[in-house]
Parts: C-alpha cells; structure tokens; sequence
C-alpha cells in the first residue's frame, strides 16, 4: 500500500516552485549510512514502497531501514483526452517533495558493502540523482 496522509487541510494543492537546497533532514541521523538526493523532484509514495522492498531484499532483511521523507503533497491529474476546462483534476497519487541533499533513506545494521549493495538497488527506483552517504563520525 502506497503511503499518504491520514487527513489534511486541503484536499488540493498548487505545485509551487523547488528552490534552494535541503537545510532539514539533510544529516544521517539514525542508522550509520544514508541515501541523498541530489536533484530536486517528487517521490512517490509507491517509490518509496519500492524503495523500502528493495532495500529489505538486499540486505536479507537484516538491516533497520529508516525512511525519512513522507508524501504529503497531492498531485492531480486530469484523464487523457479530457478537453481543457471544467476544474482541477482530481489527486492521482501523493509525493514528498525532496531537494538536493536530503536524505531520503538510512540503513543500520549492515557492513558497508551490503548498504552500498542495498542503495544501489534503491536507486534504480528513484526519479531523482542519489548518492550514498555516511554518518558524521561524533566527537
């Protein structure tokens, strides 16, 4: 099952503008490795699905998955050969809208090669640019 909010404010929303680069959740936080974006885009909430599936598979299920970004924005579309007019389109599916540098994914649990075995296979399944970070050693 694809992810949405429970209940919102508005049923609809503008598409607004992706500007700027991520200044929250833009730190491995909570497992050792991390997937970051490196484009502006929409995930989908069956992106992350698919994500979260692939990364449990390589990993054999034994590693903590961690996903950080939620898909609270609506996206609507009209039908295909619909003529212009008549209103905004109803919500087709729900994103999180991700700029570069946030992470989208944390894996624990793992030895290096696996994660960056993992990611690997989360990546094909993104329609943004990843790459795989590491956490911040702490002093």
């Amino acid at each position: 099952m694809a992810m949405m909010p429970k209940r919102t404010k508005y049923r609809k929303v503008q598409r607004g503008k992706m500007k700027g680069l991520a200044t929250r959740g833009n730190r491995v936080s909570f497992g050792e490795y991390g997937l970051m974006s490196l484009d502006y885009g929409w995930i989908s909430g069956r992106h992350l699905e698919a994500g979260r599936i692939a990364a449990n598979r390589a990993t054999g299920g034994n590693a903590k998955i961690w996903i950080r970004v939620f898909p609270h924005k609506p996206i609507s579309a009209k039908p295909a050969e619909t003529r212009m007019g008549k209103g905004k389109g109803e919500v087709d599916y729900w994103a999180a809208e991700v700029k570069p540098g946030t992470v989208m994914l944390e894996l624990g649990g793992v030895t290096e090669d696996t994660a960056k075995l993992a990611f690997k296979r989360v990546a094909h399944k993104m329609p943004v640019k990843v790459k795989m970070i590491r956490r911040l050693p702490t002093n």
